[in-house]
């Protein structure tokens, strides 16, 4: 058994390690040796550019502002000292080396937290699989070895799906132009084309910055020249849709090679291929987004009006549901996409006209049992209930009744109860007539449940807020049986303990006539705003 030798400190400049003798323990702020990344301003906030969650609705944050970047080079030479040094076994030196960089608050999302293998006999250090991967693949194109070229991509592949990590050390070491190579020598050949498509999009999730201007025409070409072959076709809009995914100048270089219709082209001709409808909704959705901070403004807005006014796009999304009535994975992208396009005032009455409506009840009545289908759809008819007329047809075709019982009968979900009180609150805004249909619905009391359920979700607190103050606002008689409910305590709780529901609920117990302090934040004099 060793025996730790006495304590012996040394000073040391800001920065560096201060070492405890042979048994030191590396707590204190770690030195930044050469292969490190200082920490950026400019890194994004939340995962890196594009990062896809596992889930939309989870999200990891690596990569926050302001976080200590290192390389992988120097993530291994700490595994490696603590084997050498303090002999540990691998799996504990891995351990010990992340929690080492995390207490000084290092991102290791990008980072492989694996033991690379040791150094071979004339002390050449070996590196990671995927490292080895690649040079085979890059072997293989620059001698254009044809026949080794779709084992070498399948391994890329697999490896890249594994995690995040991985796709980003591929990408720092040259995985992009290799694989771009690749598929362009595949240019004439089917098998070898989706292989490298499907290696393409497994690389770019997470990662659309590598995409250039070179890659974007190739998809471009390919989706076009393949438009027939749905397997081809799916590959190329998958990662059309990793590349567009928190990356507002690919959205816009892409809109402006006219993908656009080559997507909703795809969903009209494959009609009946599953996945690939749902993928080409969902791309078409993220054209929508504006999530990438590095842009001042993005192009949102007019995207949305350009898939509707130019490439019928709510149609083409209607019809696609018809064939589908029984994949609740389809019919919630597609929702969701319906709901990314309700952008105007025509818009939401067109999806109405083309019996978009009468489709979504439908299915909210007769997928009540999938969580996912029930909070798409519930966006979607928030989103729709944006136009006054549309709101009268929602209620009429008795919409209110299956809202208040998706908020009941998942209300332990907290996203299907924020979306299901944001639903009632967008039909009950400026329409005392449907106030009363939400009450003698139970839709107060379904809202105020859902705040008992869920205090510490401010989403859930903020939307009941409201959709109680739009309830009483211009339908006073329904204070009484509201405050009846106890929708006073609740609310001042939760205005008590989120910040961000202050103002929607003193609005909410002012006009249930509740005693409430109403500050005057600002009386015209020098001076900042009250806080």
């Amino acid at each position: 058994m060793r025996v730790a030798a006495p304590a012996i400190f040394f000073a040391r400049r800001e920065g560096e390690r201060c070492e405890l003798g042979p048994g030191r323990m590396r707590r204190d702020p770690v030195r930044w040796p050469s292969g490190a990344v200082p920490p950026s301003p400019f890194v994004r906030r939340g995962r890196p550019a594009g990062a896809q969650q596992d889930t939309e609705a989870d999200p990891a944050r690596p990569g926050a502002m302001g976080s200590k970047q290192i390389a992988q080079e120097t993530f291994d030479e700490a595994v490696q000292e603590n084997i050498t040094e303090f002999e540990m076994e691998p799996e504990e030196a891995v351990r010990e080396a992340v929690l080492q960089f995390e207490s000084q608050g290092v991102d290791l999302s990008n980072i492989v937290k694996a033991v690379r293998p040791p150094a071979s006999e004339n002390g050449q250090r070996q590196k990671h699989q995927i490292l080895l991967t690649l040079e085979s693949l890059a072997r293989a194109v620059a001698e254009q070895d044809v026949a080794q070229l779709p084992q070498q991509l399948l391994s890329l592949a697999a490896q890249c799906k594994e995690q995040l990590a991985f796709r980003c050390l591929a990408g720092r070491n040259g995985a992009y132009p290799a694989v771009l190579s690749a598929c362009q020598l595949a240019a004439g050949d089917r098998e070898l084309l989706l292989q490298a498509l499907c290696t393409l999009a497994a690389l770019l999730d997470g990662q659309p910055d590598l995409l250039d201007a070179a890659g974007r025409e190739l998809l471009l070409r390919s989706l076009r020249e393949r438009r027939e072959d749905a397997e081809v076709t799916l590959a190329g809009i998958r990662c059309v849709r990793h590349a567009c995914l928190k990356h507002e100048h690919n959205r816009q270089a892409f809109v402006k090679g006219g993908v656009l219709p080559v997507l909703t082209g795809a969903i009209t001709q494959h009609g009946s291929a599953a996945e690939l409808v749902r993928m080409a909704a969902s791309a078409l959705r993220v054209m929508t987004f504006d999530d990438d901070i590095r842009v001042p403004f993005g192009h949102a807005h007019d995207h949305a009006k350009m898939i509707v006014l130019e490439n019928d796009g709510l149609r083409v999304l209607i019809e696609a549901a018809k064939a589908f009535t029984d994949n609740s994975g389809v019919l919630s992208e597609l929702c969701a996409t319906l709901s990314r396009l309700s952008v105007r005032n025509e818009f939401c009455q067109e999806i109405v006209d083309l019996g978009g409506l009468n489709f979504m009840v439908t299915l909210l009545a007769d997928c009540m049992e999938h969580p996912d289908v029930v909070k798409q759809v519930l966006s979607a008819i928030r989103a729709v209930a944006g136009n006054d007329d549309v709101k009268d047809a929602i209620v009429d075709a008795g919409a209110t009744e299956l809202i208040v019982l998706a908020i009941s009968h998942h209300l332990g979900n907290p996203q299907i109860c924020e979306q299901g009180c944001a639903a009632l609150c967008m039909l009950a805004l400026r329409k005392p007539e449907n106030c009363s249909v939400i009450m003698e619905g139970g839709g107060a009391l379904a809202a105020l449940q859902a705040m008992k359920a869920h205090p510490r979700e401010v989403a859930v607190q903020k939307q009941a807020c409201m959709l109680i103050r739009n309830l009483v606002s211009r339908s006073r008689e329904l204070c009484g049986p509201i405050l009846a409910l106890g929708a006073e305590v609740l609310i001042a709780e939760a205005r008590a303990a989120h910040r961000d529901c202050d103002d929607v609920a003193r609005a909410a117990l002012r006009d249930l006539g509740c005693k409430v302090e109403l500050r005057e934040l600002w009386t015209g004099q020098k001076g900042s705003l009250a806080q």
